[in-house]
């Protein structure tokens, strides 16, 4: 299946695998490329499956603790978000994999392979830095919250009494990496495509507010102003 009818399916609301979606949303779109970094999923799974045993909570701890002890520094706060770079980082010789967001996708991605039920934390502020996401794992009739940029970050208790928590499906993920592409393209001054990439980022999560408020600041800076006051407007209605 080509990568524009995956998209399809993501927005039509049909179910699709995470990894799937987070790979359209960081610019793999190219078929060939596409499926050489599913590949790449499948060759991680087939590394960790050895170690993989016990219960559901063991089997997360020990994808978590994989994935550090090759790369015992590998948050970088603005590290990559693509899954694809994520990829790769694991991979290869960088001692840095990604960011938060990064680091959340490639965890979430792997435990889905092996049967997991992992979502994602929002947290509007953090660590005194800004917006940033976990995984939160349900299983044995309890919540783990698992902190990626900590390598004791397994069973992180630190951001449970935080009042802002906001649980994340697959498509509010997916949607985030959009978000994040298209603040990239703003920073660069690429207001047109900032512009494309917000719309995306609603499109999977209507609710995300932050969005819809950079989605604004974009036609402000393109010049429409009318349609920025119209979509400020419609924001506050």
């Amino acid at each position: 299946m080509e990568p524009a009818e995956l998209y399809k399916m993501l927005l039509e609301g049909e179910k699709m695998d995470l990894a799937q979606g987070a790979l359209i949303a960081s610019g793999v779109n190219e078929v060939r490329e596409f499926n050489r970094y599913l590949a790449k999923i499948d060759q991680l799974c087939q590394e960790i499956t050895h170690s993989l045993k016990g219960s559901d909570v063991e089997r997360a701890k020990e994808i978590f603790h994989w994935l550090w002890r090759p790369k015992p520094h590998r948050y970088q706060q603005r590290g990559s978000f693509k899954l694809n770079d994520v990829i790769d980082a694991q991979l290869g010789e960088r001692e840095t994999v990604g960011n938060c967001l990064g680091l959340t996708v490639l965890f979430n991605v792997l435990a889905q392979r092996f049967g997991l039920e992992v979502k994602a934390v929002h947290l509007e502020y953090a660590f005194g830095i800004g917006p940033h996401v976990f995984t939160v794992l349900h299983a044995e009739s309890r919540s783990i919250d698992i902190e990626h940029s900590l390598p004791y970050g397994f069973d992180y208790h630190g951001h449970k009494a935080n009042p802002q928590r906001e649980e994340w499906g697959d498509r509010e993920l997916v949607a985030d990496i959009y978000h994040s592409v298209a603040n990239s393209s703003a920073e660069q001054g690429e207001w047109a495509d900032a512009s494309g990439g917000y719309d995306k980022a609603m499109q999977l999560n209507p609710e995300y507010s932050k969005a819809r408020l950079n989605k604004g600041i974009a036609l402000v800076e393109l010049g429409r102003v009318e349609e920025a006051r119209e979509w400020f407007r419609e924001g506050l209605t």
